[in-house]
């Protein structure tokens, strides 16, 4: 299988694989959740095996459909249940919500098994292993980067997560009004996940997986088109969106590899998408008083996008920036992230202490960036530890592409 190949299925997968899954859950009822994932995944490997070698058909996502929908079917009619799945299928297809769209009504069917996996008879946490692996197709290792678990955790989670969801949602039916709305913050999460793995791939042979992240882009606009779901949240997750994918093309190089913020070439960054990215930021800045992080990311991002050189980026306003977001809603990342603003504005020594005082609020013995940026400032101070922390870094990174670039690192001292 040719390269460019494997990269088309990957994505197929990605992409398609929710689509499925989410109509046929749709349409036969969350009690067949795991027959579907079965027969979905068995069609997929079909498709493997034959596309593999051959020309993709022309609409993919029909053919997948098709065959699973035609293995459902025969290990329904074995299992003795197709009887009563017709009848319940059928009955789905009289109702209104079938036959014709209102204004409240979510249209997009991934959008919509979003929504029902987000039912607030579930968990906060089963809501979004349930989202993230079926509508993201996340693998365990990735979700367990994007929610700070345990792969062992994050298994169990999702089984437990689809017992529940078969035995109290039953049916993918969208509530209209204050239901959507009571969900949307809960949606607005995933969508930032799914974005947030697209643009830091966490495993594999790419840092960017582009298709992943205008999916993302592309489920919030479709999000915005509903009334009911306007809220300053997703303006300001829209905005955040389109700064980092205005920066896509000067992420890598033409080889390939990974090119570091300070040597990003900033004539290929897209300005009408910071130009779009700035008019939802100011939205969502009026609409509300009241900043959520998807707010200062999305400010911390447009500094980004602003500068015209690394060297002209308003570190100070970036540090302001992360210090609002971890008062108004703390976490580990926002605080490295901070560690990276400190260094610019008071120096490698105040950042290293600071670095090690968040050692001892969370858990980042097996995060990667923890020692990569320990392992910066140990650099600048001289210090002779930062080889072997630098290697640390090196060990617990799984993306091949980050990894290689800070092997360089390591190799040039540089």
């Amino acid at each position: 299988m040719n390269s460019a190949n494997h990269l088309k299925l990957e994505h197929l997968f990605r992409n398609e694989y929710a689509k499925v899954i989410a109509i046929l859950t749709s349409k036969y009822g969350t009690s067949h959740l795991e027959d579907i994932e079965d027969v979905v995944q068995e069609t997929f490997i079909k498709a493997m095996r034959v596309w593999g070698y051959k020309v993709v058909p022309q609409n993919p996502t029909a053919w997948l459909l098709k065959v699973a929908r035609n293995g459902l079917i025969d290990v329904l009619r074995k299992e003795n249940k197709w009887a009563r799945d017709t009848e319940v299928a059928s009955t789905e297809e009289t109702t209104p919500n079938e036959t014709a769209m209102f204004a409240h009504e979510v249209s997009d069917s991934q959008l919509k098994m979003i929504f029902a996996c987000c039912d607030p008879k579930l968990s906060q946490e089963y809501q979004l292993v349930l989202s993230l692996k079926l509508i993201g197709g996340f693998s365990n290792k990735e979700l367990s980067e994007a929610l700070l678990k345990k792969e062992e955790t994050i298994a169990k989670a999702f089984t437990r997560a689809k017992k529940k969801f078969r035995e109290e949602v039953q049916f993918v039916k969208v509530p209209a009004e204050m239901g959507l709305q009571s969900r949307l913050f809960v949606v607005l999460r995933v969508i930032y996940l799914l974005f947030s793995e697209g643009y830091s791939t966490t495993t594999g042979s790419q840092i960017l997986k582009q298709d992943i992240c205008y999916e993302a882009l592309r489920l919030a606009l479709l999000l915005r088109e509903n009334k009911y779901c306007r809220h300053p949240n997703l303006e300001a997750l829209i905005a955040l969106m389109c700064f980092h994918i205005s920066r896509f093309n000067a992420r890598l190089d033409a080889q390939g590899a990974l090119v570091s913020l300070d040597k990003h070439d900033r004539s290929l960054y897209d300005e009408d998408l910071i130009v779009i990215g700035l008019q939802h930021l100011q939205n969502a800045q009026s609409l509300t008083s009241n900043s959520s992080n998807y707010l200062f990311e999305a400010a911390v991002s447009y500094e980004h996008c602003a500068a015209r050189t690394f060297q002209e980026t308003n570190w100070a306003a970036i540090l302001k920036l992360y210090d609002l977001q971890m008062k108004n809603k703390p976490s580990p990342m926002a605080a490295l992230n901070r560690i990276v603003a400190l260094q610019k504005v008071d120096g490698p020594k105040k950042a290293l202490n600071e670095l090690d005082d968040l050692a001892q609020l969370y858990d980042y013995e097996k995060v990667g960036l923890f020692y990569a940026i320990r392992a910066e400032l140990l650099k600048e101070l001289s210090d002779s530890n930062y080889a072997s922390v630098l290697r640390t870094a090196i060990e617990l990174t799984q993306n091949q592409l980050t990894k290689e670039f800070l092997e360089k690192k390591l190799a040039t001292k540089s």
